[in-house]
């Protein structure tokens, strides 16, 4: 008789973004000589890697940041290219359908707060069309706020899909090691998984209607300037 934990088993797939493009969110902090550069934007990693110099020189001279600014802009680019790369063709294993994603971000005078279930096998979902329709619903003007939660969206993703790898690997060693026990993870928020169809039927993609709002309310807030000063001040006194 097979176990419970052999009956749940779902065998792997090839390592990507469960998203409809597959492309990798990049982060960037770079301090030189007392002038610092932040940034956050996402990358298609069919690009040619000769595209990574381009940008980083485009950046420098649109920024007006010293010229040393250019390489360490290049190097920090392509190491997490070569860091998504080094994962493609490895199996992924998707112990859970839909995981939770939390948002907790502040751009410019907007603060955003939420949480709410995504997919996994949904490969043609889109962080910046929800994102998209998250500002219009919530009344959000600023335009920079969308692109910061879909890029928040894809960097958990990532890291999650990231951590299916790993499982991928610990499961082949429960093979070898215990024949008919299988390793099934847990969310990194410690939330058991639920199906998605289960919820919303099983032709819904919605990840989440208004009905829930009250289960998973989002919160925006708009902060004054006095109160943005302070947030600066104090995240300047943490990163130090």
């Amino acid at each position: 008789m097979k176990s419970q934990f052999a009956a749940a088993y779902r065998p792997p797939v090839k390592f990507r973004m469960p998203t409809a493009d597959n492309l990798v969110p990049i982060r960037l902090d770079i301090e030189i000589d007392g002038q610092r550069y932040k940034d956050a934007f996402i990358w298609n990693t069919s690009d040619p890697d000769s595209e990574v110099a381009v940008f980083a020189r485009r950046t420098v001279k649109d920024l007006k940041l010293p010229p040393g600014f250019v390489t360490q802009i290049a190097q920090s680019v392509q190491s997490q290219l070569t860091e998504f790369r080094s994962y493609e063709g490895q199996d992924m294993f998707i112990g859970e359908k839909i995981v939770p994603i939390k948002l907790d971000l502040r751009v410019n005078q907007t603060l955003v707060r939420d949480q709410f279930l995504w997919d996994l096998n949904n490969v043609e979902s889109d962080p910046e069309e929800f994102a998209k329709t998250f500002c219009a619903d919530m009344g959000i003007e600023d335009p920079e706020v969308g692109p910061a939660i879909a890029f928040a969206i894809r960097e958990q993703l990532y890291e999650i899909a990231v951590q299916n790898v790993t499982s991928s690997k610990e499961i082949k060693i429960n093979k070898k090691g215990r024949r008919g026990i299988e390793y099934i993870p847990v969310s990194k928020a410690g939330v058991t998984a639920v199906d998605l169809a289960k919820l919303f039927g099983s032709k819904s993609s919605v990840i989440r209607k208004r009905k829930d709002w009250d289960v998973f309310e989002p919160i925006v807030d708009i902060l004054s300037n006095e109160e943005v000063e302070a947030l600066e001040a104090r995240e300047d006194r943490t990163t130090r």
